[in-house]
């Protein structure tokens, strides 16, 4: 069976980097909590909410983010249990597919280069599983479709959601 998994606030907690740079950018202390059943930048100020918004823009974004917890073990079980591969629509910021890719190779070494579908559309894939945090990318999926919780989509329905990496081993291991 065929698995696919995004990165972004699923396996690589961008979510939480854009509030701790925010939080050091403007010496605030923005919360998780703040910024709950939103984008982050839209829990900001205004005036501030461009500089949000163009964190993924800048070198090094993708590169620094910290993996979401349990991700690593349970992709590696996964692995070896699945034909598994990472989806990510990472030509909305063309710095990322680099950036990606190293992160990639640090953090999951064990999914090999020809494992990775870095795109624009989700919507081309075609397989038995996807585990992503936008519902737009589980839309048009034939397949299973597996919502992983992040702060924005709280109040997201119509998927089965999953909140946690274990949580994903209970149903797929």
């Amino acid at each position: 069976m065929s698995l696919f998994i995004d990165m972004d606030e699923v396996i690589a907690d961008t979510y939480y980097a854009h509030i701790e740079i925010y939080n050091n950018e403007f010496q605030e202390n923005l919360t998780l909590e703040d910024c709950w059943g939103n984008e982050v930048w839209k829990a900001v100020p205004e005036g501030r909410q461009a500089s949000v918004r163009n964190h993924a823009n800048t070198i090094g974004f993708f590169r620094d983010l910290k993996p979401i917890k349990d991700s690593q073990p349970v992709l590696k079980e996964l692995s070896q249990k699945y034909e598994l591969y990472i989806a990510s629509a990472a030509m909305q910021f063309p710095n990322s597919l680099l950036e990606k890719s190293e992160w990639l190779d640090e953090y999951f070494p064990f999914i090999d280069w020809k494992k990775r579908i870095l795109c624009g559309d989700k919507h081309i894939l075609k397989g038995d599983i996807l585990i992503d945090d936008r519902s737009y990318n589980l839309e048009h999926f034939d397949g299973r479709s597996l919502l992983f919780t992040s702060g924005h989509n709280i109040h997201s329905n119509g998927f089965e959601r999953v909140n946690t990496w274990l949580e994903v081993a209970d149903k797929l291991l």
